[in-house]
Order: structure tokens, then sequence, then C-alpha cells
């Protein structure tokens, strides 16, 4: 099949998501101007940096997410597990400004240290971030598509000891909950090593 018109594939449902596989969730939690919490899951977001840490996330339409983290210049992700899937899931409902999906999933609100939004208590991880830059993406013709591009910069992270492992984070352990096309999830349980070439057959921890 060759497709040289994305938007008109022919196929019953878009592929662009189901290629684009497995995706990291972007569990994103905010405040707004008045300080209620909001708490959304993204699955366009990824780091972007490890010098310094940078994460983004982008959302179609501006979202209270998106909208929270311009106003407030800050955001904090949490890692989206498995064993927190349909917590998740509960977070992903479309409801009304001002309403607090960290009470309407049942999850508890972790205390952060250098922002005002919480981390969701149970993750395994959580990092907490200011906000860089948000703006709105344009296309090849130079016209607003209407999805921001929200970037951070990570400047306090949480890590439950319970996943460190002779130093190193037990992604595997952790059971990450990974976002594939249509309503399709995957489950990161188990992970393999790959020497670089230029690793010489030992891991040194300096990624390049």
């Amino acid at each position: 099949m060759y497709c040289d018109d994305p938007a008109n594939h022919g196929l019953a449902f878009d592929p662009f998501k189901a290629i684009i596989t497995p995706r990291p969730i972007g569990w994103i939690s905010t405040v707004n101007q008045a300080g209620v919490p909001n708490l959304a899951p993204y699955s366009f977001f990824n780091a972007l940096s490890s010098s310094p840490h940078l994460l983004m996330f982008s959302s179609e339409g501006f979202k209270h997410s998106a909208e929270n983290a311009k106003n407030t210049g800050e955001f904090v992700f949490s890692l989206a597990t498995v064993g927190l899937k349909d917590q998740m899931n509960l977070s992903s409902d479309t409801v009304p400004a001002g309403q607090n999906e960290y009470l309407s999933a049942n999850l508890e609100m972790g205390e952060c240290h250098k922002v005002k939004p919480p981390r969701v208590a149970a993750s395994p991880a959580s990092m907490e971030c200011k906000v860089l830059r948000c703006d709105e993406l344009h296309d090849l013709d130079d016209q607003p598509v209407d999805t921001f591009l929200v970037i951070g910069q990570v400047i306090a992270w949480h890590i439950d000891d319970n996943y460190i492992k002779d130093g190193l984070f037990d992604t595997a352990a952790a059971n990450p909950l990974a976002r594939c096309g249509y309503r399709d999830y995957a489950a990161v349980n188990e992970v393999f090593e790959l020497m670089r070439p230029s690793d010489g057959g030992t891991y040194t921890g300096v990624d390049r």
C-alpha cells in the first residue's frame, strides 16, 4: 500500500498512531490559576534532552493541561504503570474546567517541593517541571493546526526506592504502560541489554 495523501488513507481507521508505537504516556498534572489540580494522560509525549533534562507533551486542542501549564509555568509528569491503568484511563475523561481528576480517579495527590501541581503518589517515579515554552504548531502552509507543544525542564524528581536496583531504575519492575494505536496499550515487563559498538562491552552510564 502506498499513500500520498495521509488525510485520505482509505483504511477503516487512521494507522498513524498504530505505526508510531509504543509511545510513553505523559501523565501530566497541573493546577489552574485558582490552584485546582488537573490530571490527564498524553500519548504524544517524550523526552527531548538529557542535559538538561527536557520533557515535552502536545495537546490536540488547547486542553486544560496545556492551558494550565502555559498560565502557571509548571507541570508534573508521573509514570503511568499497568497497576495504575484504570486510574490513568479514568483521568482521560472529558470533564469541566476546574474539576479535580485526582478525586474522580480515586488517586492520592503526592506533594511536590518546587512546583505547585501534585504528583501521583502511587506512581514509581515523577518529575517536577518548569515550562520553557508552549506554542501552537503550524502545518506546511504555515496554518495553525490547533495542536499545542509544551516543553518543560525537569527541576526535581521523585523515585520510589523500591524501584532502584544497583543504582539503576528498574524499568521492568515498574511495569510502565505504553500507548499503541486505536484503543490498544502495551506493558513493559521485560527489558534486554544491547551494547553499542562504542561501548566496548561495558555500559558506562553515559548516553551518546
